[in-house]
C-alpha cells in the first residue's frame, strides 16, 4: 500500500468529486491516477492561501477503471455534468469518452466557456486513462481539519506534484481520523459557491 499526498490549489468539487456517496479522482493529477492501485490512499491537503497543514480529503482507492468504463457504468451517471442543474451536477467529473478516433469531452468545468473542448485540459487529463474511485473516504472541503502536530511536515507536500507518506505517519493520521470522524462527506468544497471554468494548465 502506498499513500500519495498532494496540495489541492483549487477545490471546486471537481477533482476530487466527493458527491453522491462516491469520491472520484477522474481529472487532473495524471501521475497519481496512472500509478495508484486498489488499496492505495490519496490525500489532498490545503494550499497556503487557506493555511498549510490542513486535510481536505483522504480516499482509499477501491476501484480503478478507464474513462470509457467510467462513462458507460450506470453507477456513475450522476457524475456526468448537467449544466442546467445543481452545482453538484455542474461539477460532474465523468466527462471523457474515446470514440475510436478521438477523445470527446463533455460540457463541464474543464471545457471552454462556450462548452467546447478545452484542448489543454483534455490532453492533460487523458494522458492517464484512469479514474480512481472510493466509497471509503473522508472529505472535509471548506471544513478542512488540522493535521495533528508532528505529522504535518511528513504528510503535506510543498509545491506542485506529489509525495509518498510513510506508513508510520499514515497509520498515525488514519488512527486519528478513525477516532474522530465518520467516513464520508463533511463539508462543501472550498470554492463551491459559484460555478467557474478552469482554463487549463499553464
Amino acid at each position: 500500500m502506498r499513500i500519495f499526498s498532494y496540495v489541492i490549489p483549487r477545490d471546486y468539487g471537481f477533482a476530487p468529486n466527493p458527491f453522491f456517496g462516491i469520491c472520484t479522482l477522474a481529472t487532473c493529477m495524471p501521475k497519481i491516477r496512472r500509478s495508484a492501485v486498489v488499496g492505495d490512499w490519496v490525500i489532498g491537503t490545503s494550499p497556503a492561501k487557506i493555511g498549510v497543514g490542513k486535510l481536505i480529503y483522504a480516499m482509499k482507492v477501491v476501484e480503478k477503471m478507464t474513462f470509457n468504463s467510467y462513462w458507460a457504468d450506470s453507477r456513475f451517471i450522476d457524475k456526468k455534468p448537467v449544466m442546467t442543474k445543481s452545482l453538484k451536477k455542474m461539477y460532474g467529473d465523468n466527462i471523457y469518452f474515446y470514440d475510436g478516433a478521438a477523445w470527446l469531452q463533455a460540457d463541464s468545468h474543464h471545457s471552454n466557456n462556450d462548452g467546447s473542448i478545452n484542448t489543454k485540459n483534455l490532453n492533460n487529463d487523458t494522458s492517464a486513462d484512469a479514474v480512481l474511485i472510493s466509497n471509503h473516504f473522508y472529505y472535509f472541503g471548506e471544513d478542512c481539519i488540522d493535521i495533528p502536530e508532528g505529522l504535518k511536515e511528513e504528510v503535506c507536500k510543498k509545491g506542485i506534484g506529489y509525495k509518498f507518506v510513510s506508513s508510520d505517519s499514515w497509520n498515525k493520521l488514519h488512527t486519528f481520523l478513525e477516532a474522530n470522524y465518520e467516513l464520508g462527506y463533511h463539508g462543501h468544497p472550498v470554492l463551491f459557491n459559484n460555478f467557474k471554468r478552469y482554463p487549463g494548465p499553464r
